[in-house]
């Protein structure tokens, strides 16, 4: 993991180490510089507006903000604390009381407040006290500070709105601006200067959210029934990787449709906690001692020809743990950071959890900084299938495994660019890893030639 990564562990407290220095920003607050009201006004007509909104560690919700239209300026700093000037340190370690926030200049034609406020809802969860993702704190805590009451009936709408989604109480704090103080420059624009960073937000999030609510750089918001423009447009399914605007996916297909083209069935994995899940035939292509590397086509043919399959789902429930069995049949998503294999990079591969079948390699894994484990591509695009998914408000690209159909992640568009440019975000409790000396033993011999020869040229940017 990066080191960065290592300022944010599960289950942190308060205290934390500084973040390493970066080079200055440029910010409109330097550093121990107290906000004013409100900027109005702008140039060609703009209206711009500042709001101050604090969600957790400000690297990831700046970077958040950053990505959407309208967005002009973006300080990361500290507000509403009781004492001056503070520094990160102080923040971390003392009880200044103030939350690490981010001041954010907008365009109000653009991204009027109360769409700009769903965005923020979207990456923060109101119902978290003194906690976003593994950060906790009184630092940590969600709020938005305002500088005109004419702001609060927006803010109370959103609110509600909010409020409409949970069971539990929101506490997101909802007080006047008191006292603003921008961070030292090495937290301005973070993300920004170190693209694998520590972020608990996933940044993919704005680019979805923008789309689903009609916004675009330069086009004034006129909005009707909540949105800027209708959300339908087939451009913007077809902006979504592995999503085909006229395909049956965008149709609203239910969870048993349109999962499973091979009809490969449901998945899981035998009860023997020592036996391989789901492990292919002796006497199949997959026997230990199968030599060459395999193409494109013939991975594909050699991974469909073990006929992977998974038990049936009472014995499935009796093999996984629950937070296995959550996240492949109930959609759950795990703790980030939580599960071990983020950290793992060793050669093997990563196999279906459920069925067994061979779906991710280790030359292809790669540090995305925010706390799952990811990957460049599948073995196989045969072997996972993708579909639209529009839970929590949000619009994403489902990852399932063909052969288990069980919930591995997402994939989302922000991913090395030398290595294609995809992410895959999975969970690690729907994968079970199988190293290089354990291939011929567990029945993936037949895979063990190509995972050497990927190993052997991986490419920089995912070592």
């Amino acid at each position: 993991m990066d080191a960065e990564n290592t300022n944010h562990p599960a289950g942190s407290s308060p205290a934390r180490s500084a973040h390493p220095h970066g080079a200055s920003a440029g910010d409109p607050h330097p550093h121990g510089e107290r906000a004013g009201a409100g900027r109005r006004g702008g140039t060609d007509g703009e209206d711009l507006y500042t709001l101050y909104l604090a969600g957790g560690c400000f690297w990831g919700l700046e970077a958040f903000l950053k990505r959407l239209p309208g967005v002009r300026r973006t300080v990361a700093g500290y507000a509403n604390g009781s004492t001056e000037n503070p520094s990160y340190r102080d923040v971390c370690n003392w009880n200044t009381g103030h939350a690490e926030t981010v001041a954010v200049t907008y365009d109000r034609r653009i991204l009027p407040t109360d769409v700009l406020l769903d965005g923020f809802f979207e990456v923060v969860d109101p119902t978290s006290l003194n906690r976003q993702g593994n950060d906790a704190g009184t630092q940590y805590r969600s709020g938005i500070y305002w500088q005109d009451e004419a702001d609060l009936p927006a803010i109370e709408a959103a609110l509600r709105r909010q409020q409409a989604r949970y069971t539990e109480p929101i506490v997101t704090e909802i007080e006047p601006l008191d006292g603003f103080y921008a961070a030292e420059d090495y937290h301005q624009d973070y993300l920004g200067k170190n693209p694998h960073g520590y972020c608990h937000i996933d940044l993919a999030a704005a680019e979805a959210f923008a789309r689903r609510m009609g916004l675009a750089e330069g086009q004034p918001c006129i909005q009707f029934d909540g949105l800027c423009e209708s959300p339908d447009d087939p451009a913007v399914m077809g902006a979504i990787p592995g999503i085909d605007a006229g395909s049956s996916e965008t149709q609203g297909a239910s969870a048993g449709e349109a999962r499973n083209p091979g009809g490969a069935g449901a998945g899981g994995a035998d009860d023997g906690a020592d036996d391989a899940l789901g492990a292919p035939a002796a006497n199949g292509p997959g026997a230990p001692g199968a030599a060459g590397p395999l193409d494109a086509a013939g991975v594909a043919d050699a991974i469909r020809a073990q006929g992977y399959a998974a038990p049936p789902d009472e014995e499935l429930r009796r093999a996984l743990s629950p937070e296995q069995y959550r996240v492949v049949r109930e959609g759950a998503t795990e703790r980030p950071f939580a599960h071990p294999y983020d950290r793992t990079f060793e050669p093997g591969i990563y196999v279906d959890a459920t069925s067994g079948e061979p779906l991710f390699a280790s030359a292809d894994k790669f540090d995305s900084g925010c706390g799952w484990p990811a990957f460049s591509r599948p073995l196989s695009k045969d072997v996972v299938t993708e579909h639209l998914d529009r839970s929590f408000g949000t619009l994403r690209t489902e990852v399932r495994s063909r052969a288990g159909d069980a919930h591995l992640g997402h994939v989302f568009t922000d991913g090395p660019a030398e290595a294609g440019g995809l992410r895959y975000c999975i969970n690690g409790a729907a994968l079970r890893f199988v190293p290089l000396e354990r291939m011929d033993a567990e029945g993936y011999g037949y895979l063990k030639p190509l995972v050497e020869q990927q190993e052997a040229s991986r490419m920089p940017a995912l070592r």
